[in-house]
């Protein structure tokens, strides 16, 4: 085990640790930005760092396409080919049998793709992922598993997830630097606990160093994904790191660290930038929109990050509707408030004002009380009293921040 995991602060179910892994100290609740091929669209590294970046995700499937695991081994691994730092953390691959499956073919073997570059088919097997990933060389490696859409019912969903802990055994055969990567298990089981049980006991017996929550952010209701988090934090290990996979709106990072886990991740905030979305404490901002045209103020007033300090919303609508440049400064802007929110998450806990930080956040994000019936369930289910922010009235939230765009 190449970890340290250290539980610095709780309140109920949240808690706010030390994760301690090979190239970098981090600090949980942990975002982790998207960086498909080695890099993270539009933000240099520096940057990245400069906005306080502990660790960025690679995906094991693309980067075995392009450049090739074969030629980021002998370039020295992932950390030095792209000259990045601090933490890494390298996806299976596993997650293209859904966003790939038209182009996808599972057994138990492995999972056949038709190769989106050149059209041949590959092969990942359990073994070649871990084995790519042993040499791409990230901090925190993940099993390949069986994903199937929480949307989908029947026998597929027990499948998957028997066959996930089938796989798990192999990969842990297979891992080759077990003292200088961790190999993470995925909890699968679809949105029945039966099943979601039977994976966190199968997963847990091995003793891995951190776990998981897969198969989520695939279309499920909100209060189908708040319970299942729920259920698997409370049954995975107190003193091992939980990852629910996928996650990366604001409210859904708070509630899910409300109810015990740890780290996400997601192209959130970066993909949503290129269409001209700013995150802001209320919401989203739509700097698209034509009211934006002769804005002077900043996207938000009380953001300590370089584009609010220098740029006003007029100049970025500018941009976003012309110029890349747009798109990149929201970008700095959405991952500097993601990285804010990770760090007021963790002293809030460390400092015991998790609740009042909870009630602060639903406040701005929700100022006429109109707080999602999943959120208030969820929050008494994590033992945080939120009634004095919040008159539940509907559970309209739905299943995309953006359509939540305030007009700021």
């Amino acid at each position: 085990m190449a970890l340290r995991f250290e539980v610095l602060g709780r309140f109920n179910r949240a808690r706010a640790a030390q994760l301690t892994l090979p190239h970098f100290v981090c600090q949980t609740p942990l975002f982790m930005p998207v960086g498909t091929q080695g890099t993270i669209k539009g933000l240099t590294n520096d940057q990245l760092e400069e906005i306080g970046c502990q660790i960025i995700l690679g995906n094991t499937y693309h980067l075995a396409l392009r450049p090739t695991s074969e030629l980021i081994d002998e370039l020295g691994g992932l950390h030095k080919f792209m000259k990045w730092p601090r933490a890494m953390l390298t996806d299976s691959g596993g997650f293209q049998m859904v966003s790939l499956l038209h182009l996808a073919d599972i057994t138990e073997k492995g999972v056949t793709f038709q190769s989106p570059v050149d059209g041949k088919p590959m092969l990942l097997t359990p073994e070649e992922s871990i084995q790519i990933q042993n040499r791409i060389g990230a901090d925190i490696i993940m099993a390949l598993d069986d994903v199937v859409k929480t949307t989908i019912t029947g026998p597929r969903i027990e499948e998957a997830m028997y066959r996930t802990l089938r796989w798990i055994d192999r990969c842990i055969s297979a891992h080759k630097r077990p003292n200088e990567q961790n190999l993470f298990g995925i909890v699968q089981g679809g949105l029945d606990p039966v099943l979601r049980d039977i994976c966190v006991r199968g997963l847990v017996e091995r003793n891995l160093p951190g776990y998981a929550i897969g198969g989520l952010a695939g279309g499920e209701d909100k209060d189908s994904f708040w319970r299942v988090v729920a259920q698997c934090t409370a049954a995975l290990p107190e003193d091992k790191p939980r990852y629910v996979m996928g996650v990366g709106y604001p409210l859904d990072i708070v509630v899910c660290s409300a109810l015990g886990a740890d780290m996400y991740d997601c192209v959130y905030p970066t993909r949503t930038a290129r269409f001209g979305t700013a995150l802001v404490p209320e919401g989203v901002l739509k700097l698209k929109h034509q009211v934006m045209a002769r804005d002077t103020r900043p996207i938000d007033p009380a953001c300590g990050c370089m584009v609010c300090k220098n740029f006003s919303r007029a100049y970025i609508h500018c941009l976003v509707t012309k110029d890349a440049m747009g798109s990149q400064l929201l970008s700095y802007h959405n991952l500097y408030y993601m990285m804010k929110l990770s760090r007021d998450l963790h002293s809030s806990i460390v400092y015991g004002k998790f609740p009042e930080f909870v009630c602060t956040f639903l406040q701005k994000m929700f100022p006429e009380g109109e707080v999602p019936e999943w959120v208030c369930n969820a929050m008494e289910v994590a033992g945080i009293d939120i009634s004095s922010c919040c008159s539940p009235v509907s559970s309209s939230y739905g299943l995309n921040l953006d359509e939540k765009a305030h007009a700021v």
